[in-house]
């Protein structure tokens, strides 16, 4: 959301409570402080979360479970950034970043059409440039080995997302990191590839589909179940490769640094669909 946060706090709290209701707020127990530390998310933790959501100007709110849940399932995570002060560095790249976390269990107790529904209704307030819904390595992505175990599998299973928050809200600006199940695209990109129907033409894969939505958005729905792909059984995602090809001008290829791969790497996993 290339948007100051400022303009749109309420509908980011919007967003944040759909989601806080579709899953259930007992799942949340804490919140991650100012000082980077876990408190315990009682009545007095949910109502600094709420304000520091609607007060601070570039808020960094994480609601996470209860520690001993393995593995983690739930989460909600937003980055704000202050991208309307032309004197704060980098604000030209920086971008608004919201997540939220739904366990495997979810999708296939309620099916795809629920969770497509869920990620409509969380996207409805949000002036978003673009978003992602889809299979993704989520957890204690930064605990030793973990990384690693990633770098092994992600090669394999294109399908499979890896979410960097925070690292994408300083840089992403209004590129797109699609694909993915459902791509959700709006100003400009949409605008510049010529509008809904303009995309709608462009893609022909069996099953893609392109739905408008309100405000100049649209979202692309690369079948009716998320993929993770398989390189080694043939499973290469066609559709998820041709819809690559139409948003490559505006792809974003991930942080500028990154510790857990290397440029090569990096660059090798960001164009995985493209090269």
């Amino acid at each position: 959301m290339r948007r100051p946060h400022t303009h749109m706090a309420r509908a980011v709290m919007c967003s944040m409570d759909t989601y806080l209701n579709a899953m259930g707020t007992e799942h949340f127990a804490f919140y991650v402080d100012d000082e980077g530390d876990c408190q315990e998310l009682d009545a007095e933790g949910w109502a600094f979360t709420r304000r520091h959501l609607l007060e601070d100007p570039w808020p960094r709110v994480i609601l996470l479970e209860d520690s001993t849940v393995e593995p983690e399932q739930y989460r909600f995570e937003y980055q704000g950034r202050r991208i309307d002060d032309p004197e704060w560095r980098g604000s030209d790249k920086e971008a608004c970043v919201a997540s939220f976390w739904l366990p495997t269990e979810y999708l296939e107790e309620h099916g795809p059409e629920r969770v497509r529904a869920l990620a409509l209704e969380l996207a409805a307030p949000l002036p978003f440039c673009s978003g992602n819904v889809g299979l993704a390595f989520l957890g204690p992505n930064d605990v030793v080995g973990v990384t690693e175990e990633i770098r092994e599998r992600c090669f394999r299973y294109p399908g499979m997302d890896i979410p960097e928050v925070e690292s994408f809200s300083y840089n992403i600006g209004t590129r797109v990191r699609g694909p993915s199940w459902l791509t959700f695209l709006g100003q400009p990109v949409l605008g510049e590839l010529g509008g809904v129907d303009a995309l709608r033409a462009r893609l022909h894969s069996p099953g893609t589909t392109v739905q408008a939505l309100d405000g100049g958005r649209a979202v692309v729905t690369l079948g009716e179940w998320p993929e993770a792909g398989d390189t080694e059984q043939g499973r290469t995602l066609p559709a998820y490769r041709e819809l690559a090809r139409v948003l490559e001008p505006w792809h974003y290829e991930g942080p500028e640094y990154d510790k857990d791969f290397t440029p090569d790497e990096r660059r090798r996993w960001e164009r995985r669909f493209l090269d």
